[in-house]
């Protein structure tokens, strides 16, 4: 199982970016895709889920400006952070948890400054 994420960087204060999460090892349709953030001296939480059923369910926190979707074809799962604020600044993960073991990306950090 690999997770290899890409789209980090930095944007301004309402600014917009997209991670993605390339997969393989697994059936991607088969698992929940989950996305955690760890902010600079804060502990890592979770910010989002795409489920095996397709529902989604986010933190409240950016709940209505964070989306994450799939695309089963490319093995692929896409986190789209809008209007994002400088409390989103963080290192953002993706992980699964395949037979019992949880598998994470290698993190890329999102910088939100102006």
């Amino acid at each position: 199982v690999q997770l290899v994420e890409s789209g980090g960087g930095s944007v301004q204060p309402g600014g917009s970016l997209t991670r993605s999460c390339a997969t393989s090892g697994f059936t991607i349709t088969q698992y929940d895709i989950n996305w955690f953030r760890q902010a600079p001296g804060k502990e890592r939480e979770w910010v989002a889920t795409k489920s095996r059923w397709d529902g989604t369910t986010y933190t409240p926190s950016v709940q209505g400006r964070f989306f994450t979707s799939r695309d089963n074809a490319k093995d692929t799962a896409y986190l789209q952070m809008n209007t994002l604020k400088p409390d989103d600044t963080a290192v953002y993960f993706c992980t699964v948890i395949v037979r019992g073991q949880n598998y994470w990306g290698q993190g890329t950090l999102v910088t939100v400054s102006s």
